[in-house]
């Protein structure tokens, strides 16, 4: 694995400086107070740079609005300190509003041994970050498994169950979405739909890379999965200030939909959520057929 960013300019540089030691210093104060031996003495062995900024095919298009995303893969020595919510969610949340990181930070947070896991099993997500990922910290001595190869055939079988099993799941969503709308529940329409827009991603990242990350974070899910496919970007118009704020209308439709009595949304955001939704949707199923038929090609040789 690599261990520099010299292909990336200096801002993007001193920005993933800048989180990277908020990660760090955030972690250590964590576990600061603990007593437990496995808290106590808990590590962060890896810190990695994966996706387009480490492949070097990263995109910052103000004509449309899109910008890609750093995402970091942060490994550590107890399964318990993979909790975002009790040890990262304050990393993650200075980061957010640091002025000199100018764009979004994803993490996600394994042990050596879920990475592993997933590498001696061939899954194309990890396989990839071994491949093309950058060591932004490392402990010595925590190596990452030689990855295995995954036969065609078992990549079709395992991709065609996802396929059938999370279509019915988008699907679903979406029938019940216009439910509540024809009711005029206007935020049990909003969660239903975040709810598709999260299975549609949850869709396309299981057939692709046989792994979608714990988080209902709709725009980290897009993210990871634009990065894998870029024709999905067009299913979410982001030009305008209106599109983006229907984006984060749907975004923020998981928890405040439910539990906020200041969250409104209207008919007319409604309804241009819905055909956002329904072209991930169709696009999803396009691309992850697309996706079918290459595998099929590839056992047939």
């Amino acid at each position: 694995m690599r261990n520099d960013v010299a292909h990336l300019p200096t801002l993007q540089q001193d920005e993933l400086a800048c989180a990277k030691q908020i990660l760090l210093d955030e972690f250590s104060i964590a576990i600061s107070r603990a007593t437990q031996p496995w808290k106590k003495n808990g590590k962060v062995q890896k810190i990695v740079l994966f996706g387009s900024y480490s492949r070097d095919d990263w995109v910052d298009a103000a004509a449309n609005g899109y910008q890609s995303d750093f995402d970091i893969l942060i490994i550590v020595s107890h399964k318990d300190l993979t909790d975002i919510a009790e040890y990262w969610y304050v990393a993650e949340d200075k980061i957010q509003r640091n002025p000199s990181i100018q764009r979004q930070v994803n993490i996600i947070v394994h042990t050596l041994e879920e990475v592993n896991q997933g590498l001696t099993r061939g899954e194309y997500f990890w396989v990839d970050i071994a491949r093309d990922g950058i060591a932004l910290y490392e402990l010595p001595g925590f190596a990452l498994a030689t990855p295995q190869p995954l036969t065609a055939m078992d990549a079709y079988e395992i991709a065609n169950a996802y396929l059938a099993d999370w279509l019915g799941k988008i699907d679903a969503a979406m029938e019940g979405a216009a439910f509540y709308v024809s009711k005029g529940h206007s935020n049990d329409a909003a969660f239903t739909l975040h709810q598709a827009a999260e299975r549609a991603y949850t869709c396309f990242l299981l057939v692709r890379t046989h792994y979608v990350p714990r988080s209902h974070n709709l725009k980290f899910l897009r993210s990871l999965a634009e990065d894998k496919e870029p024709r999905l970007v067009d299913s979410w118009p982001r030009s305008t200030k209106l599109d983006r704020r229907r984006f984060e209308l749907t975004k923020r439709a998981y928890v405040e939909a439910r539990y906020s009595s200041s969250y409104a949304i209207d008919a007319d955001d409604l309804d241009a959520i819905t055909k956002a939704v329904r072209a991930l949707r169709d696009a999803v199923e396009t691309v992850s057929r697309e996706w079918l038929d290459m595998l099929r090609e590839k056992i047939a040789l």
